[in-house]
């Protein structure tokens, strides 16, 4: 997935012309990756919520407390233009990626962990990511939190909802279908990102070396900071792993689409700039887990 996002992005910065249809359909793109997303869930993914509050709720304070601040700090110590900062704000507060699952998947993480903190992330930032956004970016760009909350409501909640629902009540269709949504959600996403950076192309060619550098830092120190927390707090290693990505991955569409709704085109460069690094460093990251033996648990 990671090549084929970095494929279509060069291909979108050299031919705009062929991606720049996408940019119009990026909401109701990610509301059908949502949505698939929630037919792979079935409520008993959610059964670790209150089998395991404490590791749940301290994989939510990093997720919200790390990003979040990491991307504040980031923007002021590179003087970022207002709406490039409230791009990198956006991505900050989002919830995890989905993508963190198959990458904690390949690490030899502890993948429930990982399904269960993705989800109630996912549920959360309805709530958490306008006020966040509100609070970090406000500094710079006007943020109307009533706005944020419809969105994330219509992009994410709603689409996850009905997919469980599907899941729920359309079984056999479902089993049927789940086998295809990989593909089908990496090529959306892919689509989406190319959109973005056609739209875009002539701003990020000619942006200055530190939106990039942001960006690539906001991820690896995600990443970096999700383990070290999860060493901290005593998690075994499988734990850690998957703390690691679930910190370090963001669901980068949503704060692209939420971007191009609320704010400007040129706050969804940053987006589309983490969804391409995070999918080469995340391949990386998780490979190097894979082959590497299990620590014992502090």
């Amino acid at each position: 997935m990671g090549a084929l996002i970095l494929a279509c992005s060069a291909l979108a910065l050299w031919k705009p012309e062929l991606f720049r249809w996408v940019a119009p359909y990026v909401t109701p793109l990610l509301g059908c990756i949502m949505f698939g997303m929630g037919m792979t869930l079935r409520l008993k993914d959610f059964s670790l919520v209150f089998s395991q509050p404490r590791a749940l709720l301290m994989g939510l304070l990093a997720q919200f407390g790390c990003m979040p601040l990491l991307a504040f700090a980031l923007c002021h110590l590179f003087a970022l233009p207002p709406d490039l900062a409230m791009g990198v704000i956006l991505v900050g507060t989002a919830p995890g990626g989905t993508a963190s699952n198959v990458l904690t998947f390949i690490a030899r993480g502890d993948v429930p962990y990982s399904v269960a903190l993705t989800s109630l992330t996912t549920v959360v930032a309805l709530a958490l990511m306008p006020v966040l956004t509100w609070l970090l970016g406000g500094v710079w760009v006007p943020v109307d939190m009533g706005g944020l909350f419809v969105s994330i409501l219509k992009i994410v909640v709603i689409p996850v909802i009905l997919g469980i629902a599907a899941h729920r009540y359309c079984g056999r269709l479902a089993e049927r279908a789940i086998p295809f949504l990989p593909p089908v959600s990496a090529l959306t996403i892919t689509l989406v990102v190319a959109g973005i950076m056609a739209i875009n192309a002539q701003s990020i060619l000619e942006a200055s070396a530190n939106i990039f550098l942001v960006v690539v830092c906001h991820n690896l120190l995600g990443l970096a900071f999700g383990y070290a927390v999860g060493r901290i707090w005593k998690f075994d290693e499988p734990r850690c792993r998957a703390l690691c990505f679930e910190v370090g991955t963001q669901n980068s569409g949503l704060a692209t689409a939420l971007a191009l709704a609320h704010f400007s085109p040129v706050s969804a460069i940053a987006g589309a700039l983490f969804s391409v690094w995070q999918n080469i460093s995340g391949a990386l990251v998780s490979n190097y887990f894979h082959g590497k033996k299990l620590k014992p648990n502090p």
